[in-house]
């Protein structure tokens, strides 16, 4: 083959690449996400919260109360054992709406009618990091690699697998940032027409109503764009030759703004997701009375609804800050970055030669939210690289993937002594793929030209281990049937046990 015809051949398969590549992903993320979705036919770990949960609140607007020991009944199919007694319930209703849906879909006695709500979004989770990578990288073909990568990394895996809420959770904090982004590329000099910007506060609204953890990014995400536009400002202004920018008159007045196009919209999409709480009678702390509410004489004129529910919101809050009840599984969040402790869903063995093992040696299922590790360890030193990138440059597309680390990584630091896990990693796990993929990037484009073929080679090199070690890892993450000695030779560190 000539040259020529060797560059033309190439050519065709780059925009076939970028053409199809997306589509062949997302057949492959589907796969992943959604083939034995119902395995096993079993609450694993918090589902047991969730989707009870999900179920009573479909069915009487607010969490009901079961009896004890419910799962072996509600894995029966008899779902139908809750009461009308209201349950404490300590994460705010989206996302078991959510896991509702599936349920009304599949029948609440099938497993994938659990789950399926949560697998759905994960699929749409790899479309939407294609989509963040583009506008970020403004490139197809690069924005392929972190929707491959999330693809394949068993930790978004096996939480896209599980009717848990931080799968949503990362959904609706990555759509948010798209939004963000759709806010950055039109001119922000604009102070009210920011349709992008209400955009990313609604969705954080909902975010929010998820899990409190997403309060974090929308704090981040709108102190970004107001230093944003202040720092846009001040170029501005000294490009037509102002002396002196006023700072402090700036802040006032973006501030003002930012803050009155993003919290009304966001507190509003998370109270309307409450309706069920609000349009019935019984719900925990429904009737609670003003005079408990700890509310001031002065606010007293407060409707008794309000007041509960501001009582509710506290004590959730009390709880959450003060969860240390010790876990065999718990994970230091100074240890999230690297899959050090990942959170063990399921876990069954079984004899050999009994009715579920035919082999000769002892047979194990097991699901294991573990990242896989080629990625998270080169993930990590890409996470440095932009770092010290972004301290000598301060340049913006480091900024933006060092911003959902900062509001998905950072806070949780501030909460050393709480009991927290390690599949938590999951909300900020995108920005930790967009790191490497702008690192893999810069590495490919800063080398010499006779040496970039090469650089690419390293980079497809790495995709293909990464896709090898998802291969070998695919039992603890989908829990197929393996022999013990299998299962164990998986487990490289005692950790991960």
């Amino acid at each position: 083959m000539t040259a020529i015809a060797k560059t033309k051949s190439n050519e065709r398969f780059g925009r076939a690449i970028d053409r199809f590549g997306i589509w062949l992903i997302l057949l492959l993320a589907a796969a992943t996400r959604l083939i034995n979705l119902g395995f096993p036919h079993k609450l694993v770990f918090d589902e047991t919260y969730y989707v009870k949960d999900a179920w009573t609140l479909g069915n009487l607007g607010y969490e009901g109360s079961w009896p004890q020991d419910p799962n072996s009944h509600f894995e029966a199919g008899r779902v139908d054992i809750f009461s009308s007694s209201a349950s404490f319930v300590v994460h705010p209703p989206l996302g078991k709406w959510l896991i509702f849906l599936g349920m009304k879909l599949f029948g609440p006695d099938n497993s994938v009618g659990w789950r399926f709500s949560v697998a759905a979004l994960g699929i749409a989770s790899v479309w939407l990091i294609f989509i963040v990578a583009s506008r970020l990288f403004g490139s197809t073909r690069w924005a392929l690699v972190p929707a491959f990568l999330l693809t394949i990394d068993g930790h978004a895996i096996v939480l896209s697998r599980t009717a848990l809420l931080d799968g949503i959770l990362a959904f609706f904090v990555l759509l948010a940032f798209y939004f963000l982004l759709r806010d950055r590329a039109l001119s922000p000099l604009s102070l009210w027409r920011r349709p992008w910007l209400l955009a990313m506060a609604l969705t954080l609204g909902l975010a929010s109503a998820v899990k409190w953890s997403g309060l974090y990014f929308l704090g981040v995400f709108t102190i970004y764009v107001l230093v944003s536009d202040l720092l846009l400002q001040r170029k501005i202004s000294q490009a037509i030759g102002r002396e002196r920018f006023d700072w402090v008159g700036s802040l006032v007045k973006h501030g003002l703004v930012k803050g009155l196009l993003t919290l009304p919209i966001a507190v509003a999409a998370y109270v309307v997701t409450w309706t069920g709480w609000f349009a019935t009678s019984d719900g925990y702390y429904r009737q609670v009375q003003p005079g408990h509410t700890g509310f001031v004489d002065w606010l007293s004129w407060i409707p008794q609804p309000i007041q509960a529910f501001w009582y509710y919101q506290v004590q959730i809050y009390s709880f959450h800050v003060n969860m240390t009840t010790p876990h065999g599984y718990a994970a230091s969040p100074l240890t999230w970055l690297l899959p050090i402790r990942p959170t063990a869903f399921f876990y069954e063995g079984a004899n050999a030669g009994s009715s579920s093992c035919d082999a000769t040696e002892n047979c194990v299922n097991a699901i294991t939210a573990l990242g896989n590790p080629a990625i998270w360890l080169l993930a990590l030193v890409a996470l440095i690289a932009i770092c010290l990138r972004w301290v000598r440059l301060r340049n913006k597309v480091s900024s933006l993937i060092l911003l959902g680390m900062v509001a998905g990584y950072l806070p949780w630091l501030l909460y050393l002594q709480r009991t927290t896990f390690q599949f938590y990693a999951i909300v900020f796990l995108p920005w930790m793929l967009l790191a490497l993929t702008y690192w893999l990037k810069l590495r490919v484009e800063s080398a010499e030209p006779e040496r970039k073929t090469n650089a690419k080679a390293w980079v497809v090199s790495f995709l293909a281990l990464a896709l090898v070690f998802s291969i070998f890892f695919s039992n603890i993450w989908l829990g197929y049937t393996t022999s013990y000695w299998y299962w164990h030779i998986h487990m490289w560190l005692p950790s991960w046990i």
